[in-house]
């Protein structure tokens, strides 16, 4: 497993784990980033990460996507 921002840009990967509280999981989840779910890196711009998730984009910073192991 490795953290979300170390995947290749254009790659799809799967969902293995989301670390953090209780509250962070849930904003997460109701982003559509859960555990099992695919997800893509779409871009990496000043540190910030840019994400499709069941065909939104969605822009995370590191330490969020730090959270999201795939």
């Amino acid at each position: 497993m490795m953290p979300l921002r170390m995947a290749r840009i254009g790659e799809t990967n799967c969902i293995r784990k989301i670390t953090g509280k209780d509250d962070v999981k849930q904003r997460l989840a109701e982003l559509g980033l859960v555990v099992g779910g695919e997800v893509t890196l779409v871009s990496e711009i000043f540190g910030n990460i840019i994400v499709s998730v069941k065909g939104s984009r969605i822009a995370l910073d590191n330490s969020m996507a730090d959270r999201i192991l795939v």
